[in-house]
């Protein structure tokens, strides 16, 4: 385990700070490898994570797979190995593994090893349909683009942890995930502005008709997969985070309160994101 500070809130020109709640929740922050983890340990999971990803130093490295708990956490308050066992729930990275792998090489293979921490898992069905593929396709492309340009962003994601989401062993199974992608340009003076653009990952809707109290010990049906951009203010909303600064800088025009189906705009291709 690293004893890295974690996120850094000033790695972008602005400062930004990982969303806390805002809601009285009791959060453990986590720091990591160039990543940060806040725990609900009430959910055992993370309200939110947030990670720097430094384009021009990102590294190619192996893929580990080998899972842990966090020591500095009680096992009772960490949705562990358990969860996952004997079932089609897949320990769904909130900090993706290659995010935070950059810099020199120790330091990007500690940054890899530790987003395998199951602090930074959440589940979510094994298989890849459509929506989820356009989400880790959306995770590509904001890869790609830090690498390409050679940008700094930072990435905030966390599940939407809903008072009434399903139990199975005695988890509760988020229906939504959240991300929250923060950079800067310069203005025609060369002062820095911070720009951001909000995502939700749907993965409820086959939830709504369905008795689940009479699946005994089968996990939740989750599917089918639907992402959206949406107002980065709502992601505040739905969470309880605090999403000020970033809320201030989304880049999605808006749309009157007149016409609320309208906010969240689903993605289909690449082409869809407003950034």
């Amino acid at each position: 385990m690293s004893t890295t500070s974690g996120y850094d809130n000033s790695f972008l020109p602005i400062d930004v700070p990982v969303p806390y709640p805002t809601d009285g929740r009791s959060v453990i922050e986590l720091p990591y490898v160039h990543f940060t983890v806040l725990l609900d340990p009430a959910r055992r999971l993370a309200a939110a994570t947030g990670v720097n990803i430094d384009g021009a130093k990102l590294l190619d490295l192996e893929r580990a797979d080998d899972w842990y708990l966090d020591p500095r956490v009680p096992v009772s308050e960490q949705a562990g190995p358990e969860l996952y066992a004997r079932n089609d729930l897949d320990r769904g990275h909130l900090v993706r593994r290659r995010d935070p792998v950059w810099g020199e090489r120790a330091v990007a293979q500690a940054a890899n090893d530790a987003t395998f921490v199951f602090t930074n898992a959440a589940p979510q069905a094994a298989p890849f349909n459509q929506g989820q593929n356009l989400w880790v396709g959306l995770e590509d492309h904001v890869l790609n683009y830090a690498r390409a340009y050679e940008q700094k962003i930072s990435v905030f994601t966390g599940p939407v942890l809903a008072a009434d989401d399903v139990v199975y062993r005695d988890i509760q199974i988020p229906r939504m995930f959240w991300k929250i992608a923060a950079w800067t340009t310069l203005d025609q003076v060369g002062t820095p502005v911070l720009r951001t653009a909000g995502f939700v990952l749907d993965q409820g809707p086959s939830l709504d008709d369905i008795d689940l109290s009479l699946r005994a010990g089968n996990p939740p049906p989750l599917g089918p997969f639907l992402t959206y951009q949406v107002p980065v203010a709502e992601i505040g909303s739905l969470t309880g985070l605090d999403v000020e600064i970033l809320a201030d800088a989304d880049q999605l025009e808006p749309v009157p309160a007149a016409l609320p189906a309208a906010r969240w705009k689903l993605i289909e291709s690449a082409t869809d994101i407003t950034l």
